[in-house]
């Protein structure tokens, strides 16, 4: 299931007012709309995996063979043959094009079989419904895929039934994955990465992979280098439909130095799996149904079990980030320094790039609201290109808001406008309707001194 957690970039500083972070929903974006055109991003750049082909053995098998609960699997299931993709119910205009897009990629870097089709049967089906009907089946989910469906109707019959078990598939012939129709663009082709990779590959998701989406912290949007290199492995020929575990185990080292010779010369890192209970608090904390006390209790939980643990990976950053976002609006002092933790840990951990560019997001956010322009220009410049390398247009049109905001602070108003004008097309994709563009830009406004005391 995907985007359970709250988005990372929409909350931004303890002065912000809550208009964005507290959507309800965010509109299809099919109306008229008086801003510039909706901007979509061109030519994918995956970077390859920089890790021990020993540390992606252990990841492929805890991907493969367990279930998000923490339940195992007895064998290795996948489709025996030519996949096919049709997307059903009322779709949004983006919807095609994110497939088409992200099809090619699994065709060209993945190496798997796979075609979306127009018509008739298919062994994926994309059903494209509304963000309540989702939530009528799986409240704390905007999007998920069921084995052995095609149907949001068939699934209502079929969910507590033998059919839609994981644990007792050992070969894949037909899935269904439900998607929001009246999400923002980017929302819907964030779920389609995720839940078509599950329902292509593996089913679990790993906190402790920092450069992939098969990871609740939602960071990563799109298929990563090292999802691709998973994804391709799992539909190595060395491997078939039901297999065990040890069996996958046995040939797996083969596959990876076939697939991924450099990391055959990289040294292990060999990172501790995660405890529940982290899950858990960082669930509760950054999740839906907890109340506010409750959820920075849990964040606080989180960071004392990450320390305990004695990590000094993304996991123990990303504890002193959640518990920074939940600190904002009652001590932001003490958020702010959870930024500055968060961001020197990142800093000397492997792959978080990306992590940093949100980190940098909320640290120039504070910057601005002291007036203190040219250190959020600082902030924010360097991770532009993170966020378009990655293809986030809310971070990219948040962080091109900020740097807009900053540019008027020191006077260069005319760049400003420029900038401010460009983040727009990047924000429509990444935000949805016209007026949740708006309110993104209200509220970043809204940090700058200046014009907060003039209402």
């Amino acid at each position: 299931m995907r985007r359970i957690i709250v988005p990372l970039c929409l909350a931004l500083g303890a002065c912000v007012p809550n208009t964005a972070s507290e959507m309800p929903s965010r509109a299809a974006t099919h109306e008229e709309s008086a801003m510039p055109a909706m901007k979509m991003f061109g030519s994918p750049q995956p970077m390859p995996p920089a890790r021990s082909n020993r540390d992606i053995e252990r990841d492929f098998l805890e991907l493969a063979f367990q279930l998000e609960s923490g339940r195992t699997l007895p064998y290795l299931s996948r489709f025996d043959g030519p996949i096919t993709i049709r997307v059903t119910g009322s779709p949004p205009p983006t919807l095609m094009p994110d497939l088409n897009r992200v099809v090619n990629r699994l065709r060209t870097e993945a190496g798997i079989d796979v075609m979306a089709v127009r018509g008739g049967d298919a062994n994926i089906t994309i059903e494209a419904v509304s963000r309540s009907d989702i939530r009528r089946h799986l409240p704390q989910a905007a999007c998920f895929v069921v084995p052995n469906i095609s149907s949001l109707a068939e699934y209502s019959k079929a969910r507590h039934t033998r059919a839609t078990n994981w644990s007792l598939l050992t070969e894949r012939q037909r899935l269904a994955v439900f998607l929001p129709n009246d999400a923002s663009p980017q929302e819907v082709r964030d779920c389609l990465h995720e839940e078509l990779a599950q329902a292509i590959g593996p089913l679990n998701d790993l906190y402790r992979l920092p450069d992939s989406v098969f990871n609740d912290d939602n960071v990563h949007t799109v298929l990563t280098g090292f999802d691709m290199l998973i994804l391709r492995a799992y539909y190595a020929p060395e491997l078939r439909s039901g297999m065990t575990r040890a069996q996958v185990a046995a040939r797996l080292p083969g596959i990876l130095s076939r697939l991924n010779p450099i990391g055959d010369t990289i040294a292990p890192r060999n990172s501790s799996s995660t405890p529940r209970a982290w899950v858990r608090a960082i669930q509760t904390a950054l999740g839906p149904g907890a109340r506010p006390p409750e959820r920075r209790e849990a964040a606080l939980e989180a960071l004392q079990i990450a320390q305990a643990v004695g990590w000094q990976d993304h996991r123990l950053a990303f504890s002193h980030f959640a518990l920074g976002r939940l600190s904002q609006s009652t001590d932001p002092d003490f958020a702010h320094d959870q930024f500055l933790i968060a961001d020197r840990i990142y800093r000397q951990s492997p792959g978080t790039d990306l992590h940093r560019a949100y980190t940098a997001s909320q640290l120039a956010a504070y910057a601005i609201s002291e007036g203190r322009g040219n250190d959020a220009l600082k902030l924010v410049e360097p991770h532009m290109a993170v966020a378009r390398s990655h293809e986030n247009a809310a971070l990219l049109a948040t962080l091109m808001m900020l740097q807009a905001e900053a540019l008027d602070q020191v006077g260069r108003v005319t760049e400003a406008h420029a900038v401010r004008l460009d983040s727009l097309g990047w924000a429509r994709y990444g935000f949805g309707a016209d007026w949740a563009v708006r309110a993104k830009l209200r509220e970043i406004t809204m940090l700058n001194p200046i014009r907060g005391s003039d209402g």
